[in-house]
């Protein structure tokens, strides 16, 4: 998998026969849009699904999630055809969507729903200004690729052996969750404006940044969740 996404990636610096390149304006115009699309429709998804969620099967859920994530991710980035890819977005932004509905719906009953508007609030201001330290300090986002990879890599393991053998709180994994996924947001705009000016590549790489901000937002989520557990018991 990292193979291909790396040969992919090599690909879209340049431009294929068949496609058609636009100015800069409109391509991060369609980036920016389909990305904005994603997250307006789980926030949709959260607000007309919520409780109903929890009549769903965690496990059946969880195999369609990472099934529908990874083929959503192959066909956007193996795909030279935007609607192809727009298509993979979609497989990706939908389950994404259910899972955030389920968690927003399990903040919201507990009486904590205050706590996911802050992590939205939160996440849009981080968003805008990790892209605009990756336009106005390119050569700082161009140098994280292996740093990020080699801490996400770090990040997941050590969520699994939280998980399986220490029970600790992970309150600290998720601080260091979120400072990761908001530096990915600056390092792949960046990355996106080193492709060829395809309408296609606009979609890939939308794919790439709103999979960091979902996941930013659920970390925020996570240290806001810790702390206002820590001060309800107090």
């Amino acid at each position: 998998m990292s193979s291909f996404m790396d040969s992919r990636r090599e690909a879209r610096m340049y431009l294929s026969p068949d496609a058609e390149e636009v100015d800069a304006r409109t391509y991060n115009l369609v980036l920016g849009g389909v990305v904005i699309y994603g997250l307006v429709l789980n926030i949709i998804m959260c607000a007309a699904l919520g409780s109903r969620m929890a009549r769903v099967n965690p496990l059946g859920l969880l195999i369609g999630y990472f099934v529908s994530c990874l083929l959503g991710i192959f066909m956007s980035h193996k795909s030279n055809n935007p609607i192809v890819s727009f298509i993979g977005y979609n497989l990706v932004v939908v389950p994404c969507g259910l899972i955030l509905s389920i968690t927003v719906s399990a903040y919201t009953r507990s009486g904590a729903g205050d706590l996911v508007l802050q992590a939205f609030i939160y996440t849009a201001i981080i968003t805008a200004c990790m892209i605009g330290l990756s336009i106005a300090i390119p050569e700082f986002f161009s140098k994280l690729g292996g740093l990020l990879l080699g801490a996400l890599i770090g990040l997941v393991l050590a969520e699994l052996i939280n998980i399986f053998f220490l029970h600790k709180d992970q309150s600290y994994i998720a601080w260091i969750g979120a400072a990761i996924f908001s530096l990915y947001i600056g390092y792949d705009y960046w990355r996106a404006q080193q492709y060829a000016k395809t309408i296609d590549n606009a979609v890939d790489s939308a794919v790439d940044i709103y999979l960091d901000i979902i996941n930013l937002f659920l970390k925020i989520l996570r240290v806001l969740g810790s702390r206002g557990g820590s001060s309800r018991r107090r």
